[in-house]
């Protein structure tokens, strides 16, 4: 944090410069839209994650079938895959010759073909997918851990009064899973707000820094434009931005007295 209030390229000496740096950050429009990009990518690498492993956990609780352990086991990869790995693959899966555009011209969709990731209004949403799609076998798998603690005389006694299915699943399933959902928001947010490996593999920021984010214009302050200061001062507003964040989640989630 020392260094934000200096004004240094890495290899001069230093210079105290106070709160400039941060002044000069606030009033940067750029700093915005990556405020911006990041917040939306949440929905992508966190709501959604959350939501497909609530019903991935409602579908697979309590079934023993055949294959279950390899379905868990592939549905978890993605997340122990290296994102840089990930983001090549995809930069390629989302050209227009790849394998997307391949199977909407397949079923007819040939209008719908794009390079989507030099789309001006929907590479974003491209990338928060590949994010969505990272994330959500974490998220399946702590609640699957989370519902095998579940008493199932719980299950019984609801069932004697008459609950079906989702009845079930919303009063006895997901109030017991608020731990888990919890440490699953944290995790996935985080994972959002400071998401800087896959956007700079995939777009770099473009097009037309339609999805540049923080920790993207931390880097290209530190290692492009050689303003170390200016990049620890972003880096110092950033952690605040995940710290508010994290703290309005674990308050919505708490537990109730």
């Amino acid at each position: 944090m020392n260094m934000s209030f200096l004004e240094w390229d890495g290899i001069l000496p230093a210079r105290f410069v106070g709160i400039d740096n941060y002044v000069a950050m606030f009033k940067d429009p750029l700093l915005y839209g990556s405020i911006v990009h990041a917040l939306i990518l949440i929905v992508f690498f966190s709501f959604i994650p959350v939501a497909i492993g609530l019903a991935m956990t409602a579908l697979l609780m309590g079934k023993v079938r055949r294959g279950m352990t390899f379905f868990r086991v592939v549905f978890f990869l993605p997340q122990v895959l290296p994102l840089v790995a990930v983001g090549i693959t995809w930069r390629w899966m989302y050209a227009e010759d790849g394998l997307v555009n391949q199977f909407l011209r397949a079923i007819g969709l040939d209008v719908v073909a794009r390079a989507w990731l030099g789309d001006y209004y929907l590479a974003l949403i491209a990338i928060g997918f590949i994010g969505t799609w990272c994330v959500s076998g974490l998220c399946m798998v702590l609640f699957l851990a989370g519902a095998q603690k579940i008493d199932t005389s719980l299950y019984e006694a609801a069932a004697l009064d008459g609950a079906g299915f989702f009845r079930q699943f919303f009063s006895v399933t997901l109030p017991s899973l608020r731990g888990e959902i919890t440490i699953a928001g944290v995790i996935t947010t985080i994972a959002g707000l400071a998401s800087f490996d896959l956007v700079y593999v995939t777009t770099n920021g473009g097009p037309v820094n339609q999805t540049t984010v923080p920790g993207l214009l931390v880097y290209r302050l530190a290692f492009q434009e050689n303003q170390i200061g200016a990049a620890c001062a972003l880096a110092v507003a950033l952690t605040v931005l995940i710290i508010v964040v994290i703290s309005a989640i674990r308050l919505a989630l708490r537990e109730k007295p």
